[in-house]
């Protein structure tokens, strides 16, 4: 196929949409009738120094492309893809991309980095391409310092695409020697440092053993610290980057840098660029980060062995950084308020100073205080605005007993500047103060005096109802603050103090969703956010205002229905505000849904709230077909077995959901939402089983959809048993291998980390619930044996599970519960099973001197159903 690559590249960048329609054209159908030559023809155009830069940049992010992929399954296609390649085609595209790190032109070789290191993502795991590392590093030796420049940013990204087992630990030694030679201060040319620099922060994940080595360690530490002070800007961030990246990867190495690393930092944080006081700050806080994790560890199961002891760093350090970050809080800028993405010196000093908080408690407030109440009354905004957010700031972390006198005092005071201070910026962190002090200092939890009283409750209503009029940042903050004293009432009984002014509350509210400038600051969603959180904890003696409220929701929802031609912009605001109505319209179904006194009333508007949301789901919008699933789920449950009506025209959209692979969120709400429909209509689910059923196990046999979607599958398995009991038969010749695979695999991982743990967990927790629907489905049934050929099985999972020793305490109830059904639903049948079974006995023991009170629970019915069964 004789095709002019550079010219179809460059018209592939062109202005003209046709002209670039058809060259993309023209690639994909090279890519698909030709892969080896398509492959190798990106390859070239890269690597020719005669070509446009335009056409070499776009062959390699092709090139790149074809390599990989975001998705798990596509990235496993491309993998295999390449590996399935010539041998010979493939040695020809590496020995040009090496070839393209010599470029004269920067951006051919920064292309190239990035696509070898994508070549031994794919190949160094399979000991392929043994030789590439040492190609690399004998380039470092290069006089030519745009060869030693790309050698290095070549090798940071390899760390970063490669797992550090991958590499032996000889090659590890030289990566990073050539790596911190690089950085070193003797480097002439600064594109090689930072290069360098930023190589370092992709392989510190290597560099275990060199950090356990006290002189290697130093070296590395040595050159980073020096790094931070040369004279190119670009280099001193890169080099903050890299202590950041050191101090959450090695904390238990610092102590002995700790000294100078404070100096730097607060050099740099008084008089750097404000790229690189930062990253000075950021250490710190990953730093509070390191210790916040290790004492909520201390102080739930703390014991001698602990894996990391604490330092104290941030105590040590308390008399001179809490000082340093105030100072930063002074450096804001005139219009941060207004962007949602703003991220400056004072919002980092702050953020920081907040995580100090949390790290030393009581110890920070002397320390704060002092600054707080020399600049609150300032006449310059900038002081008062400091003062303001750094009380808001120490509020969650120090004891409530430490905290409350201040906060009387100074409530007043902050309610007052809420209405009255001329600065908008100084109104904005009071509001967010305010939100702050009803989080933490205010609900049936605390046990020190109540900061709102029935004295105050009216003046704060007052203030905050007001200063939602005020511009959309200020009147957002106090939206969040309103939230916050909502809450904070949830578990008053019958007896809220907002209950009197609820009325008022809920209008102003809604006024507020409706403002002209709603769209800005988020101030539409902050209001309608606030007013479920008002109707979830609202009483039952408000319940009439809530009714009052269904019609108004409905006919908003209605209006977003029969609006005409929208422009994209126009369609995108609809969507949000029909996904928001649909979330308020949950919450409401919920409260009157689950009173006795309103349930029967609130009913009579089933029938048109259902044919609203049906409407909702001809919208194409992800975010909408969510918020509208959960508000059916919710309404199926209020409405009980009298859902089955709206079942022949929902179902459509129900099997929508469970086919929605790319968007897995709504994937994930409809497989709740089944198990919403099973409690609720019990056995009239069963018309729509088959699809379901066969929907669900397709979704489970699929590589394509999103891996937390699979946990509630299994667990919707027990749910549609339960409510169709003996009518699961058909469905255990499918259903049973599935779990039994997945359990297999469950209960023989070894999570790498904690988020793979988490996930594992909850792998095991859905299977279980499975078993114990089907279990309990079966009970009582003529056809009980059908389940007997799988006991055995569960009990084999029940024992590794228990002899794995990494179950958390909510799989610890669902297990020990299922040997409660197994033994409840298969009675005497199930007796010699449990008496063979390696651990039941020890496991029940455990449970039933579980501190957890569900588990010991769940224990005490197992123990009985158990004792039965054995006896029998």
């Amino acid at each position: 196929m004789s095709l002019d690559v550079t010219q179809i590249l460059l018209n592939a960048q062109s202005a003209d949409g046709s002209v670039r329609k058809h060259a993309e054209e023209s690639l994909k159908q090279f890519q698909e009738q030709n892969l080896p030559g398509f492959l190798l023809s990106l390859s070239s155009e890269l690597a020719n120094n005669e070509k446009p830069e335009e056409s070499r940049r776009l062959a390699g992010l092709i090139l790149k492309n074809a390599l990989d992929a975001k998705e798990q399954h596509r990235k496993s296609e491309l993998f295999q893809r390449w590996l399935a390649l010539d041998a010979g085609v493939k040695a020809q595209i590496k020995s040009m991309l090496l070839q393209t790190l010599s470029s004269p032109v920067a951006s051919a070789r920064s292309t190239s980095s990035q696509v070898i290191a994508k070549i031994a993502g794919i190949e160094i795991p399979q000991k392929l391409w043994p030789e590439l590392i040492a190609s690399l590093l004998s380039n470092i030796h290069q006089v030519q310092p745009n060869v030693k420049q790309a050698t290095l940013e070549t090798l940071g990204y390899l760390c970063e695409e490669v797992s550090p087992e991958a590499v032996d630990q000889d090659q590890v030694n030289k990566i990073l020697t050539a790596v911190v030679q690089g950085m070193n201060a003797s480097e002439g040319n600064s594109e090689v440092r930072l290069a360098a620099t930023r190589a370092l922060y992709n392989a510190l994940g290597f560099a275990q053993v060199n950090f356990s080595n006290d002189m290697e360690r130093d070296y590395i530490m040595r050159v980073v610290c020096e790094a931070t002070q040369s004279p190119e800007v670009k280099i001193r961030q890169a080099a903050f980057e890299c202590l950041v990246a050191i101090s959450s990867t090695y904390y238990d190495k610092l102590a002995t840098y700790m000294q100078d690393i404070f100096n730097i930092t607060a050099k740099a944080v008084r008089g750097d660029e404000e790229s690189v006081a930062l990253q000075a700050i950021e250490f710190w806080s990953s730093i509070c980060d390191e210790e916040i994790d290790i004492l909520d560890e201390y102080s739930s199961e703390f014991t001698a062995d602990s894996d990391v002891p604490c330092y104290y760093f941030i105590k040590q350090a308390l008399p001179a950084l809490v000082p340093m970050l105030l100072e930063t809080l002074l450096k804001q800028e005139d219009d941060q308020d207004l962007d949602e993405g703003a991220w400056n010196l004072a919002m980092a000093g702050g953020t920081c100073l907040g995580l100090v908080a949390r790290t030393v408690g009581d110890d920070i407030v002397p320390l704060v205080m002092p600054f707080v109440e020399e600049n609150i009354t300032k006449p310059e905004w900038r002081h008062r605005e400091a003062a303001t957010y750094a009380f808001g700031s120490i509020l969650e972390g120090p004891s409530a007993d430490k905290l409350t006198p201040l906060v009387n005092v100074a409530l007043n005071f902050m309610l007052s500047a809420l209405v009255k201070d001329p600065n908008n910026h100084v109104k904005d962190t009071t509001a967010w103060t305010l939100g702050r002090i009803f989080e933490f200092l205010h609900g049936s939890a605390l046990e020190t005096a109540p900061v709102i009283t029935a004295e105050n409750c009216q003046q704060i209503l007052t203030v905050l109802l007001q200063s939602m009029k005020d511009v959309p940042n200020v009147a957002e903050k106090a939206c969040g603050a309103l939230y916050f004293l909502a809450q904070g009432y949830v578990d008053a009984g019958s007896a809220s103090p907002l209950s009197p002014f609820f009325q008022d509350i809920v209008q102003a509210l809604l006024v507020t969703s409706h403002r002209e400038d709603a769209g800005e600051s988020r101030l539409r969603t902050a209001a309608y956010e606030t007013l479920n959180e008002v109707v979830r904890c609202s009483t039952e003696e408000t319940a009439p205002i809530v009714m009052q409220l269904v019609p108004v929701i409905m006919m908003e929802l209605h209006q977003t229905l029969e609006a005409g031609k929208l422009s994209t912009d126009e369609r995108e605001k609809r969507s949000d505000l029909q996904g928001l109505l649909c979330g308020c319209l949950q919450v409401i179904i919920q409260k009157l849904g689950g009173m006795e006194s309103t349930k029967f009333s609130f009913l009579q508007y089933a029938d048109q709230m259902m044919d609203l949301f049906l409407r909702v789901f001809a919208c194409r919008n992800a975010t909408v077909h969510e918020e509208a699933m959960l508000a059916i789920g919710a309404l199926a449950y209020a409405a009980g077995s009298n859902f089955a009506k709206y079942m022949a025209q929902f179902y459509q959209y129900l099997e929508m959901g469970l086919q929605n692979f790319e968007e897995y969120q709504v994937c994930a709400i409809t497989v709740g939402v089944v198990g919403d429909l099973c409690r609720a209509l019990e056995d009239k689910i069963l018309p729509y089983c088959d699809g379901i059923m066969t929907q669900l196990l397709k979704d489970l046999s699929s590589n394509q959809l999103h891996r937390s979607v699979k946990p509630p599958i299994f667990s919707c398995f027990g749910d549609i048993a339960l409510a169709i009991g003996e009518n699961f038969e058909k469905y255990l010749i499918y259903a049973m291998p599935m779990l039994q695979s997945a359990a297999d695999l469950s209960a023989h991982t070894t999570a790498a980390d904690d988020e793979m743990l988490d996930y594992t967990n909850q792998l095991r927790n859905g299977i279980l619930e499975a078993y114990s629907g089907i279990l309990q489905g079966f009970k009582s049934s003529p056809k009980t044996q059908l389940v007997m050929p799988y006991a055995p099985h569960i009990l084999q999972f029940l024992d590794a599970l228990h002899n794995g020793k990494d179950m958390d305490d909510s799989v610890m109830k669902t297990a020990i519960g299922v040997l409660g059904d197994l033994a409840d639903t298969l009675g005497v049948h199930a007796g010699p099973l449990i008496n063979q079974s390696t651990s039941s006995k020890q496991f029940l023991d455990e449970c039933l001197s579980s501190d957890d009170p569900l588990v010991k629970e769940s224990a005490d019915w197992a123990r009985i159903a158990i004792s039965r069964a054995v006896s029998g």
